[in-house]
C-alpha cells in the first residue's frame, strides 16, 4: 500500500467523521429546539425567561403549574421514549441486518404492550408493576422468539417470520383484553396503546431514565463490534468478536430500554422502525449510527407531538402521527425489498 493511498484512506475517514460530528450536532441542536417549544407552548405560550424562571423553582402564578406539572414530564418522557426506540431500532435492524428487523415488526413491543394493558385492565396495578412487568414481557418475548426460530444454522428471515407470528398472537390477545375489560378501564388502556404523551407524571420517568443511563453507553460502546455483526455471523468472528456475548448485551440493553418506554408512553408507531434508516441516510457510512438514531427519534417523537397538538382542530396522540409518517415508508420498504428479491 503506497502512502497515497494511505493519504487518501485517511483523508475519507476525516471527512466521514467530519460529517457525522456536524450532522449529529445539528440533530442535537434540533431535539433541543423541540424541547424547548415543548416547554413554551400550549394552550397559553410563554416566553423563555418565565419558562426558566418557573424551572429554576419560582413561583410564577398558572406557569409554575403548566410547565412543572403538565409541559416537563410530557417533555421528558418524549424525550426519553424517543431516545431509546431509535436507538434500539437501530440496534435490531443492524444487528439483524434487515430493515423489517425493529421491536415493532417482531413482537417486542407487542410483548411489552400486552403484559402492561392486562396490568392495566385485569390487574389494576401501579406504574411501578407495568414498567417492571413489560421488562419481564420483552425479554420473554425475545427469549420466546430465539427458540422457536433456532435452526442449525442463525436466519434473519426465520427471526423475523416468527416475531411477526407472535405479534400477530399478542395483538389478538390484547384485543381479547379490552372486549372483556370493565368499560371504565378501555379509555386508559386505548390511549396507552395509541401511544401518547397525555397525563405522563415525573413520578413514572426515574425507572426509564436510569435504563437510557445505563443500557444507552453498552449499546454506544459496542458500536464497532454492531457494525462488525452486520458483516455477518462468520466474518464477525474471525475479526475476533465474541458474536453470542455482543448480541446478548446488546439485545438486553435495546429491550430493557424499549419495554420501559413502552410502559411509560405507549407503543409509540414507527418510532423503532424509521430512525435507523433515517440516520444511517444523513450520517453515513464508517462511524456508528446508535447517537444519530437516538437523536432522530427524540425528534420524531416531540415533533410528532406538537403536530398531534397543534396542527389540526383535534389533539391527537404523538402515536397517531408517527403511524400516519410510518406507514407509507413501510409499504415503499416492502415494495422494494419484494422487488430485490430479499422477502
Amino acid at each position: 500500500m503506497t502512502t497515497n493511498t494511505i493519504a487518501y484512506i485517511m483523508e475519507g475517514r476525516r471527512q466521514r467523521r467530519r460529517r457525522w460530528v456536524v450532522v449529529t450536532s445539528i440533530l442535537a441542536v434540533l431535539a433541543v429546539v423541540l424541547c424547548c417549544a415543548m416547554l413554551m407552548l400550549g394552550n397559553t405560550i410563554y416566553p423563555v425567561k418565565d419558562v426558566l424562571r418557573a424551572l429554576t423553582g419560582e413561583k410564577i402564578k398558572g406557569v409554575s403549574f403548566a410547565v412543572n406539572t403538565i409541559r416537563l414530564p410530557r417533555m421528558l418522557a418524549g424525550l426519553m421514549a424517543g431516545f431509546a426506540f431509535g436507538i434500539a431500532g437501530h440496534t435490531f435492524q443492524t444487528m439483524l441486518r434487515n430493515p423489517l428487523a425493529n421491536p415493532n415488526v417482531i413482537g417486542i413491543t407487542s410483548g411489552s404492550g400486552a403484559a402492561a394493558v392486562f396490568c392495566i385492565i385485569v390487574l389494576h396495578t401501579s406504574d411501578t408493576v407495568v414498567s417492571f412487568a413489560s421488562v419481564i414481557a420483552g425479554l420473554a418475548t425475545v427469549i420466546l422468539i430465539y427458540f422457536l426460530s433456532r435452526g442449525r444454522t442463525f436466519s434473519i428471515g426465520r427471526i423475523i417470520l416468527v416475531g411477526i407470528g407472535i405479534q400477530a398472537m399478542l395483538d389478538a390477545f390484547v384485543s381479547y383484553l379490552l372486549l372483556v375489560g370493565a368499560q371504565q378501564d378501555i379509555p386508559a388502556a386505548l390511549r396507552w396503546l395509541s401511544g401518547s404523551l397525555n397525563g405522563t407524571q415525573m413520578e413514572e420517568l426515574p425507572s426509564l431514565v436510569a435504563a437510557i443511563v445505563i443500557f444507552a453507553p453498552i449499546v454506544i460502546m459496542l458500536g464497532k463490534h454492531l457494525s462488525i455483526l452486520e458483516l455477518g455471523e462468520q466474518s464477525a468472528s474471525s475479526l475476533g468478536v465474541s458474536t453470542d456475548k455482543t448480541r446478548v448485551a446488546l439485545i438486553v440493553s435495546s429491550v430493557i430500554m424499549i419495554a420501559l418506554a413502552t410502559a411509560v408512553t405507549g407503543p409509540i408507531a414507527f418510532v423503532a422502525f424509521l430512525s435507523g434508516p433515517i440516520a444511517k441516510r444523513l450520517v453515513g457510512a464508517g462511524f456508528s449510527g446508535a447517537v444519530p438514531a437516538g437523536l432522530v427519534g427524540v425528534i420524531l417523537v416531540l415533533a410528532s407531538d406538537l403536530i398531534g397538538q397543534f396542527a389540526f382542530e383535534t389533539r391527537f396522540p404523538v402515536g397517531i402521527i408517527t403511524g400516519i409518517l410510518g406507514a407509507p415508508y413501510l409499504i415503499y420498504l416492502l415494495i422494494r425489498m419484494n422487488r430485490k428479491g430479499d422477502l
